[in-house]
């Protein structure tokens, strides 16, 4: 090893999630020395205790309170302290360790990945809505408290190995890689008719609900185009997704020269959560190996603007600036609710969040002038989730 100090003191935020379970798998396999400072989730009492005895952190925090009794009566007797709630999770979070992951899904990760950065922690992000409703607040605010945000998303982690940030003004374009989703191959038609079942089935990962029909409709991709502009200095015309079904190479660059240099693994989240732990190191573990032989052949085409309009939405929402990438987030949020609740269609994601960006635009409400981040985030964030519910009820009445 190089640089790689063990132990190292380490805090997972949203550990009974897929990342953060990756994350404690991948340190059970590289047998790594961690000092575990506390555990989060949201509300899955039973499986954060059964994490909790076995890593032995200082402190496990439910976000639900209603689900502490439970925590506590699982804990009971082993000594490891219990708390609740949302401002419970942003205080440990604070809390000085040297790696963070923040794998909380929602605008709710916000604020306790912003307290980890203020406290100079290497933030590990696999919470999109950090970046894409405070970017770069989060990114000033870790750079001056001594630490670092990297990335844990795959398509970021790979424009993160291979992105020499010497020659940074030399990149012509990066590419960020999608597998398409479940309706990659649909046809408008199908997908006016998808059903939640159809939506939530993507071929390549099991994820949460939630990422999943983001992957359906493709706005996971326009958020990490939102991502990928703030964490690489990289303006959106120069910034684009390619369809690749076989999720092997994760996302290229290509430099002023004609040269795109590419990051290729099978698809698992273990090896990014790897790097990102190690960085600059590398972390040695039996990490499963790419056979380019069987791994053919790579195929991939552009993404269809009619059928995935959530793309263009978040290059617009980017482009205008502002409380904009927050607002889309947040009715993208709602949008989804609402049809995992069977109270849209699954076309109306799109539209739903299109059509509240266009009602606050033409509400021009002043923008709060707001010096924390979380608070003017959370302001916008409210706003949208408002205008995105009438937006629903209207579509629900229709």
């Amino acid at each position: 090893m190089g640089t790689l100090n063990l132990p190292r003191t380490v805090s997972v935020l949203g550990s009974t999630g897929s990342i953060g379970m990756s994350t404690l798998e991948l340190f059970e396999l590289a047998g790594v020395e961690v000092e575990i400072f506390a555990l989060t989730a949201g509300r899955n009492a039973a499986r954060l205790a059964e994490q909790a005895l076995r890593w032995r952190p200082q402190v496990a925090v439910i976000e639900d309170e209603a689900a502490l009794p439970e925590l506590r009566e699982r804990l009971q007797g082993s000594g490891i302290r219990t708390a609740a709630g949302a401002q419970a999770v942003t205080d440990v979070a604070a809390a000085e360790v040297q790696w963070v992951m923040s794998a909380i899904v929602g605008f709710a990760g916000l604020a306790p990945t912003l307290a980890a950065a203020k406290a100079g922690a290497i933030v590990a992000l696999a919470n999109k809505e950090s970046l894409v409703c405070a970017g770069p607040s989060l990114l000033r605010t870790a750079k001056l408290a001594g630490g670092a945000v990297i990335p844990v998303d795959s398509e970021h982690s790979a424009i993160f190995q291979v992105l020499d940030p010497a020659l940074a003004g030399q990149v012509s374009r990066l590419i960020l890689t999608s597998s398409g989703g479940p309706f990659r191959d649909a046809t408008h038609a199908q997908m006016a008719a998808a059903t939640r079942e159809q939506a939530l089935a993507h071929p390549n990962f099991s994820m949460g609900a939630k990422i999943s029909i983001d992957s359906a409709t493709m706005m996971n991709k326009g958020l990490e185009v939102i991502e990928a502009a703030y964490l690489f200095a990289m303006p959106p015309e120069r910034i684009e997704v390619l369809v690749h079904p076989q999720q092997i190479i994760h996302s290229l660059v290509e430099y002023a020269d004609g040269s795109t240099l590419a990051q290729l693994g099978p698809p698992d989240m273990r090896p990014p959560i790897a790097c990102a732990f190690a960085w600059p190191d590398r972390l040695p573990w039996p990490a499963p190996r790419l056979d380019l032989v069987t791994a053919g052949p790579l195929t991939f085409q552009h993404p269809d603007p009619q059928r995935f309009p959530s793309l263009s939405i978040a290059k617009q929402a980017l482009a205008r600036g502002g409380r904009a990438p927050a607002a889309m987030n947040a009715a993208n949020e709602r949008a989804v609710a609402a049809f995992l609740d069977r109270r849209i269609r699954f076309l109306d994601i799109p539209n739903v969040v299109a059509e509240t960006l266009e009602r606050m635009d033409r509400a021009a409400t002043p923008a709060v002038l707001d010096n924390d981040p979380v608070e003017s985030a959370r302001n916008t964030d409210a706003e949208a989730r408002r205008v995105a519910d009438e937006v629903v009820i209207g579509l629900a009445a229709a």
